[in-house]
């Protein structure tokens, strides 16, 4: 399937499919390919909607996981969507967790896989070997269980992000805000009904993460998907894919 990336005023998105709104957020590294299978699974029965959040475009003072979840708050009031779903991958997960803080009548279901928001074992800290082509690979590699999910392609792509100053401030300064960023109070007044879908082998957001997002998110049903890491929906795309349409159908 090859996206077609709309625009719309200061907006580039997805938007593939009609019927009930999913709204699909990306990580730190991440990319609108990341929800690839997840794309071609759902957009037959749901609009999938997927914005390119602008993590290299926001001013450095307001780089941070606060801006991110406001930049989501204006794209969702912008496009009119009511009555969806947020799904977030790791920094895309703790985004959708700050908008249904602030806007819990909004949301209809969440769904997190990988999320940041409670604690995470950082990728590279600072990157001192950022030109080191096999440092860096090494780095993307420890995000799957299976290294060769780390393609020639994914890891230029980081490669090319990690050695641009102005885009490796933002990122250090965006995953400095998310550490800072701790919703264990939070999570206790969500009560919107929540999927975790958790890789067994994650070394990002360990599997103690998703335990700790269980005992405090008031209604939230756990799932674990077996050799398979930090982005389940990558690397276990029908696993991810039976779990979350089986879940949707249940809540409908």
């Amino acid at each position: 399937m090859e996206f077609n990336i709309k625009k719309k005023g200061i907006y580039r998105f997805i938007e593939e499919g009609e019927g009930p709104v999913l709204i699909l957020l990306h990580g730190l590294f991440g990319a609108l390919s990341n929800w690839k299978e997840v794309v071609e699974k759902f957009s037959g029965k749901y609009k999938v909607v997927i914005p390119l959040m602008p993590i290299y475009e926001m001013p450095l003072l307001l780089t941070n996981a606060s801006s991110l979840s406001l930049y989501i708050g204006r794209f969702i009031k912008f496009n009119k969507y009511k009555d969806f779903t947020l799904i977030g991958n790791s920094l895309g997960g703790h985004v959708a967790l700050m908008y249904v803080v602030k806007h819990p009548k909004k949301v209809r279901r969440l769904v997190l896989t990988g999320s940041s928001g409670l604690y995470e074992n950082a990728m590279g800290g600072t990157f001192p070997r950022r030109e080191d082509y096999e440092f860096i690979k090494a780095k993307v590699e420890y995000t799957f269980y299976d290294p060769k999910n780390a393609t020639k392609e994914l890891v230029d792509e980081v490669y090319e992000i990690v050695n641009n100053r102005g885009k490796l401030v933002r990122i250090l300064s965006l995953a400095k805000s998310a550490i800072r960023h701790n919703m264990s109070e939070d999570l206790k007044k969500i009560q919107t009904p929540t999927c975790l879908i958790w890789g067994k082998q994650d070394t990002v957001t360990p599997p103690e993460v998703a335990e700790d997002f269980h005992l405090l998110l008031p209604n939230n049903e756990l799932f674990w998907v077996d050799k398979c890491g930090h982005a389940a929906m990558m690397e276990q795309p029908g696993e991810f894919n039976r779990i979350l349409f089986d879940w949707l159908e249940k809540q409908n």
